[in-house]
């Protein structure tokens, strides 16, 4: 009897998402010079999961996440955008479309999730708003809270895909750590 060798991809391949979280936590890092200034990025931690929820896909994660890229850098490069408000309208749309398509069962989808972005949001909104250090600390603390909630998601395999939980979890650690030394430096 034959067997097929098994050949291991590259550590790069197999962690692609760790990767592409780290380069999109430099690449965020790179504009920032407050905390407040990847607030949207907190914001965009729960639209990415409640989208997901709302459709019933954990694959939808990455459409959703490709319209949070879209509505921060609006946000970034658009005077008088406020990302974190475009996502909030997004999340409404997209969770009167999941009560209608059924989404509020399980509880730990669709209810948990929208409870989950409005405190992210909320943190977002706040910071903004804040000092520097109170700006800096907020996004932080919801960036590392959100890390461990994409632990938990990555643990269990719900919501999301698990390449979004993987991504979303060294992002959110490298951002919230880079906002901690630009807070205290």
């Amino acid at each position: 009897m034959d067997t097929v060798e098994q050949v291991e991809r590259p550590w790069v391949l197999r962690r692609w998402p760790a990767v592409a979280g780290a380069a999109m936590a430099a690449f965020a890092g790179w504009w920032m010079e407050t905390g407040a200034d990847v607030a949207p990025i907190v914001t965009a931690s729960g639209f990415v999961y409640l989208g997901s929820a709302a459709l019933q896909r954990r694959k939808a994660a990455w459409p959703v996440f490709a319209v949070s890229f879209v509505a921060v850098g609006l946000g970034w490069f658009v005077e008088g955008v406020n990302a974190t408000w475009v996502m909030l309208v997004l999340a409404a749309v997209l969770a009167v479309y999941g009560v209608i398509r059924g989404a509020l069962r399980p509880p730990w989808g669709l209810p948990l999730q929208a409870a989950a972005l409005v405190v992210l949001a909320t943190a977002a909104l706040i910071a903004v708003q804040a000092n520097q250090t109170v700006a800096g600390l907020l996004v932080a603390a919801g960036l590392l809270v959100h890390a461990g909630w994409d632990t938990y998601h990555h643990r269990t395999h719900r919501v999301v895909a698990l390449s979004m939980s993987e991504f979303c979890a060294v992002l959110d650690t490298l951002l919230a750590l880079a906002v901690l030394y630009l807070t205290f430096r």
